[in-house]
């Protein structure tokens, strides 16, 4: 129950990122379902891909369909609020991708993959999303860029492994984790933290 709730929130959370840069490119309504669509399901089904659980999810439940329709909606009739508030995008993005990491992350332990694969599974169901909504919208992918994005996903996926050893509830464990990813990307873009850049400055 705690995964699906975790799946539909990430659902939800990154179809209005999708929809607010969607809208903000002026896409036409079937643009915007689309942008929306590929950035709440595109890393899960990636995910799915790769481990072989096919038919992908979506496409299992139309649950996840009907979530991103209704996020549309919502987001379309709300728009010229959530378009001044200028975080909008930042924080319904960072929500999804600490609910996301521990989607994938549960989706590798049901596969018996090594931890390590866990969180890589993470990371991408948390990431990928957002690297196609990009680059539909002709930009380059945040994960791509100096912000510390995917290296939140990753820092939270092994600090779930650490502390799910602990005499805990297992959900707190998924809480714990998903509030650390979403502290270190609010911290990283509050004080401009980022990963070393290999390219030098020019005069």
């Amino acid at each position: 129950m705690l995964y699906f709730a975790m799946d539909i929130l990430g659902t939800v959370a990154f179809a209005i990122s999708g929809v607010v840069v969607a809208m903000e490119k002026k896409l036409d309504l079937f643009g915007v379902f689309i942008v929306a669509f590929v950035t709440a399901v595109g890393g899960g089904t990636l995910r799915d891909m790769l481990i072989g659980a096919t038919p992908v999810n979506w496409l299992r439940q139309p649950v996840y369909i009907f979530t991103i329709l209704g996020a549309v909606v919502f987001s379309i009739l709300f728009f010229n609020a959530l378009k001044y508030l200028r975080t909008s995008l930042f924080l319904f993005d960072t929500i999804g991708i600490g609910l996301y990491t521990m989607v994938g992350i549960e989706k590798g332990l049901s596969a018996e993959l090594q931890p390590m694969m866990c969180v890589a599974l993470g990371t991408i169901t948390a990431s990928f999303g957002g690297v196609i909504r990009d680059i539909l919208c002709n930009e380059i992918p945040v994960i791509f860029r100096k912000e510390i994005y995917a290296t939140a996903c990753i820092v939270g996926g092994f600090f779930y492994f650490m502390i799910v050893r602990l005499p805990i509830d297992t959900a707190y464990a998924y809480l714990g984790s998903i509030v650390l990813i979403i502290i270190i990307r609010l911290l990283a873009v509050r004080y401009g933290l980022s990963l070393p850049t290999i390219y030098r400055k020019t005069a």
